[in-house]
Parts: structure tokens; sequence; C-alpha cells
């Protein structure tokens, strides 16, 4: 990166209190003994030790480059295995005081320069990142084992993209059948010889079920899959859609956990 202009003496405080709630004070400790950053400062309050570091760092460096090499190590992904909420939560508070800066810490535990906001209101805006929106969903783990990478990138039109096909090769892994798309449902799901059912299909009810769950992995498909593959990233504006269509995917593997070989043939 760089040179990172120096941050205002508020920007450091704000940094340093929202740090020293992050971790302890030994962990405080290894990563300024790692990135061979002294610690003069004689306080014993986190915060006021990471405020007196950063401060007489970036006054002898002339950038907060150094500030942002603790900010990575300290809250590097890795030190979150099996904590994701947490880290999440951490990244979305530091992103609102970086915000001012121009700057975003990404899920990938890497910075990137964005336009530098001007209010509060702004920053608190553009923090509100889709796993914010996933904290209170269910996110199935196919989901996951297709577009777990994108996620990561929070590259989020990709994302979509490949957890709608994951969804089809599932379908093509539990029904052994080589198909795509509409032909895909038709054949497996057909309500007449189905291969694979939602329900017992034993009532009028259980088989309206079958049909809707039959059409709404049809319309995934064709309204989601399909313009995001002839589409062009650049055009697309899905970002805030995005945790919807990936809670709908979610959806349909759960239903499809549930679903049950039917050993008819469809023809």
């Amino acid at each position: 990166m760089s040179a990172v202009p120096s941050f205002p003496d508020g920007q450091i405080e704000s940094l340093a209190r929202f740090l020293g709630e992050c971790g302890s004070g030994s962990d405080i400790s290894r990563v300024l003994q790692a990135r061979k950053l002294v610690d003069q400062s004689g306080e014993s309050t986190k915060w006021r030790r990471l405020y007196a570091v950063f401060s007489t760092i970036q006054q002898t460096d002339g950038s907060a480059n150094r500030i942002l090499d603790f900010v990575q190590a300290f809250l590097a992904p890795t030190r979150f295995v099996g904590r994701n909420e947490e880290f999440e939560a951490n990244r979305e508070s530091l992103n609102v005081r970086l915000a001012f800066a121009g700057l975003e810490y990404g899920a990938d535990g890497r910075f990137r320069e964005r336009p530098p906001v001007r209010t509060l209101d702004e920053a608190e805006a553009r923090v509100q990142t889709i796993q914010a929106k996933f904290r209170d969903r269910r996110m199935h783990a196919e989901v996951l084992k297709y577009c777990r990478a994108e996620l990561m990138q929070e590259n989020y039109f990709h994302a979509v993209f490949e957890a709608t096909k994951g969804l089809a090769q599932r379908i093509r892994e539990m029904s052994a059948v080589e198909a795509d798309g509409a032909a895909l449902i038709d054949k497996v799901f057909s309500i007449e010889k189905p291969m694979l059912a939602f329900n017992t299909l034993r009532t009028d009810t259980e088989r309206s079920e079958h049909k809707g769950f039959a059409a709404l992995l049809k319309g995934c498909f064709a309204a989601v899959r399909n313009p995001l593959a002839h589409e062009p990233k650049i055009l697309w504006e899905g970002e805030d859609d995005a945790a919807d269509y990936l809670s709908l995917v979610s959806l349909l593997h759960r239903k499809l956990d549930d679903c049950t070989p039917t050993h008819l043939e469809a023809h």
C-alpha cells in the first residue's frame, strides 16, 4: 500500500479505543512486539497504550501505514477462526472509523481505498455489508460450499452466480440426471413421475406444495442465475439484493435436505 496520509488525532483515539476492546492486554503486547512497535507509554489502560504508540509512530513516519499494519495483524481473519460473527462485528466497527480516511478493511484481511465519507451517517451506511444482513439468517452449508471464496472477497455478483450454479449441481448429484435449468427441474420433480419429492405427495396440499417448490427452483434459475450469466458485471446493481438471493438459495437447499427419492424413473 502506498503512503497513507496521517490520521487526525481524534481518529487515532477512536481507533485505539475500539481496538482496546478487541483483545486482551497480552494480545496487544504480542502484536506490538511482532510488528516491532515499542510501547514506551508507561500506560496500563489498553486503549491509552495504543493511542500513545500510534501517535508516536505516525509522528515519526509522517503516515498512518504502520497503524494500519498493526490493525491488519491484530484483526487478521485467522485469529477469528470459528468466531466469524465476532470478526464481522469488529470489521464493521473498524470500517465506520476508516471510512473517513477513504479506507475499508475487507473480509479477506486487506485494506482497500474507497471514496472518503464526510458524515457519520455515510460511514455507517457504507458498512451495512451482506454479512450484517445475514446475521439473523441461516446460510446453508451448500451455499458456502460453492461461493465461500467469492463472499470472502466481497464479490457478491459472482457469489450469487456460483450459489445458483451449485444449487443445480446438487440436484444433478441427488438425481443422477445430467440436465440443467428448467429441463432438469421438469424431469426430476415431475408431478406425475418424480425422481425426488418434497413430501409424500399423498394429498392435494402436498402435491401443490411439491409443484410450488419445483416452480420456485425454476424461477431461481430463470430470474437469478440466467440473467447474471448474460449480464456484464459492471452493469449489475445487485449487492443490495444479494442477501435475499442467497437466502432464497439457502431455503431451497433446506428443502432439498428433506427430499426423498421416489425410485421412479421420469420420462
